[in-house]
């Protein structure tokens, strides 16, 4: 093993998750849906939620945690036509969200649009992956999840709402579709895990102590926001003069679509921890998928669409500025990079992969880090 990065090719990545997955109980189909939603992470260059988290969020909580069912209970408890809610029983996120979308999608090519909505859920992986859905079946995708306490409000300083996506996709005439798949905090809790994982100090303003100054060491903070000693600022910053008050609201948005429509659990209950133990996180999920040819014929919208992201990326730019960028392009843009080269695992992530491969018996896997 080695601590520089190493590149692991897609598919071995892509099959070593599957059999981890199987070998924690999750049935093979599932474990497919749950490594197809973790590769494609790491194929759009968001590193915060692909293999990096296979063991802490997925694996931990199965394996030693106890607290998530590698069986997912799927159970739909209300279905009025254009909208469903839908009950996951602490079972695979990935699966109980791709399911709804999956529905949301068959209900907008009936109706024009279909909504549903989940509780009792578990984490999804990127929000992304569920938007690119409905954008496959040339329709607009909107998706968002309720998260663990992370969030502090506009003038607070203890962790309240999650990092709550938000995410919008749609399709245009491009190679790649528009995705603003990020959190409603400045960072989410994934980049500093990735920060604590390379031993880097986090910028300036991502974190906010209980003494209302920022905080930088990404292990501390990793730590204290589990006590409640730290949590993360909201997208425009501290306080107001930056407009912090946005993605505040925009978070409690999410927050209110995760867990009122449903009935689901919401803020402090998402802690998972009751009386001192683990518990389930029960977090909730919103989808939404909007049939284009409702309004008007599916290549005109991805025209009209793409011609507004070109004006975009050909305005003016800053001085110093080599271009602009458009929501979606850059996941593009690290894929056509990383294709043919893989994922970048580093020393922290290696170990890891071995201590998974090992405890499972995979030992058909062996990997170019280990020398």
């Amino acid at each position: 093993m080695t601590d520089e990065t190493c590149w692991i090719p897609f598919d071995l990545l892509e099959r070593f998750m599957i059999d981890v997955f199987k070998g924690i109980g999750v049935p093979a189909e599932d474990a497919c849906v749950c490594a197809d939603i973790l590769i494609t992470a790491d194929k759009r260059g968001i590193d915060s939620h692909g293999i990096g988290r296979l063991k802490p969020i997925y694996y931990d909580r199965i394996v030693k945690d106890r607290i998530q069912e590698p069986v997912t209970r799927f159970e739909v408890v209300r279905d009025a036509a254009a909208t469903a809610v839908v009950d996951g029983h602490n079972g695979m996120g990935m699966v109980v969200a791709r399911r709804c979308m999956s529905m949301a999608i068959d209900k907008a090519r009936k109706f024009g649009l279909g909504m549903v909505v989940a509780r009792n859920s578990t984490h999804y992986g990127i929000a992304g992956y569920y938007a690119l859905m409905a954008c496959e079946a040339g329709m607009i995708g909107l998706s968002g999840t309720n998260a663990r306490p992370s969030i502090a409000p506009t003038f607070g300083v203890e962790n309240m709402l999650g990092t709550n996506p938000l995410v919008f996709g749609m399709p245009t005439d491009e190679p790649f579709p528009f995705t603003n798949d990020y959190a409603t905090s400045i960072s989410q809790r994934g980049k500093i895990e990735q920060y604590a994982r390379e031993g880097k100090p986090l910028p300036p303003g991502w974190v906010i102590g209980r003494d209302g100054g920022t905080r930088t060491d990404a292990a501390e903070v990793l730590r204290d926001l589990v006590e409640g000693r730290a949590a993360l600022c909201p997208l425009g910053g501290i306080g107001e003069e930056t407009a912090g008050y946005k993605g505040y609201g925009y978070s409690t948005v999410v927050e209110i679509l995760s867990a009122a429509l449903q009935q689901g659990a919401f803020l402090k209950q998402l802690l998972g921890y009751e009386g001192g133990r683990k518990v389930p996180y029960r977090l909730g999920h919103f989808f939404m998928a909007i049939n284009i040819e409702c309004f008007t014929d599916l290549e005109s919208f991805k025209k009209t669409t793409g011609d507004i992201l070109r004006e975009l990326r050909a305005s003016a730019r800053a001085p110093g500025a080599e271009r602009i960028y458009t929501c979606g392009e850059k996941e593009y843009l690290a894929w056509l990079e990383r294709k043919d080269k893989g994922v970048p695992v580093g020393g922290e992530l290696q170990k890891q992969i071995l201590e998974m491969r090992d405890e499972l018996g995979l030992r058909e896997y062996r990997f170019a880090f280990e020398g």
